[in-house]
């Protein structure tokens, strides 16, 4: 006999997940195997001064230009690497890692010229004054992406670059987490209205209820409770495309009786 499966919210692709993520990643290590004059236990590791990954996975990495790895990678012309992004919570939790890409390529030293100009596009973007380092005491090393994974709390996946580029953009990928830090700061009633969605064993009086990530089609509290941490994902009635409609949308949850049968019941993770 067949069982039903409770209906799930509706979660962005995973290919889309992955091109948020990477895009988002506040955290970068390159590894590259041991290096001369490296930390033997450190896995080969390398901690860029600076990373931008744009949706095509061609990310590029600053790093002082008498690093080892930058003397290998001038070197060897190209040299493979694997660049793993980590993306973590804007509030404090007791697990912030959101999600993991790990990006396998190769690295190559752009020319200082190039460099430069590299910089001032990057910084047209998000500035940074570490940018201003560059053709100086730092260099800039690019990346040209082979494979893709991904892995966070929706799951795993593997990608061609292009099809992680090919993805949609979420519209709150630079927004998404000042807007979860305004909210949890600012709006405590309105995630205490959001808590009602939460399954009946996680409404304790004693746990802890943060805002930790949202995207266009749902948003995910964290439940910090003293047996564990739990991850419900929220879905949206309708996908969201900018802030006025995110706030709305927050709004009508959180005023939603919990008798009140959600478009998309909350799941646990």
């Amino acid at each position: 006999m067949a069982r039903s499966c409770p209906h799930q919210p509706p979660v962005p692709s995973p290919a889309e997940r992955a091109r948020a993520t990477a895009v988002r990643a506040s955290g970068a290590a390159l590894i590259a195997g041991p290096l001369e004059g490296s930390d033997p236990d450190d896995g080969g590791r390398v901690t860029p001064v600076l990373h931008h990954v744009p949706a095509s996975g061609a990310a590029t990495l600053q790093l002082a230009a008498d690093h080892p790895l930058v003397t290998l990678t001038r070197a060897r012309e190209y040299l493979p690497v694997m660049l793993e992004l980590t993306d973590t919570a804007p509030l404090p939790v007791r697990q912030p890692v959101r999600g993991l890409v790990w990006v396998a390529g190769r690295v190559r030293v752009l020319p200082t010229r190039v460099a430069r100009r590299a910089a001032l596009r990057i910084a047209a973007d998000s500035p940074d004054e570490r940018l201003l380092d560059v053709g100086h005491s730092d260099v800039l090393l690019r990346m040209d992406p082979g494979s893709v994974v991904l892995s966070d709390a929706e799951g795993t996946g593997t990608f061609t670059p292009a099809e992680v580029a090919a993805a949609s953009a979420d519209p709150f990928v630079g927004c998404g987490d000042s807007w979860l830090s305004h909210l949890a700061l600012a709006h405590g009633s309105l995630v205490a209205g959001l808590a009602q969605h939460l399954p009946p064993a996680l409404r304790g009086p004693d746990h802890t209820v943060v805002p930790l990530a949202v995207d266009r089609l749902g948003l995910r509290l964290r439940v910090e409770t003293d047996r564990g941490d739990h991850d419900v994902r929220i879905g949206f009635s309708t996908p969201v495309a900018c802030p006025r409609m995110l706030g709305t949308e927050v709004r009508r949850l959180a005023e939603l009786s919990p008798a009140s049968p959600a478009p998309h019941p909350a799941t646990e993770r």
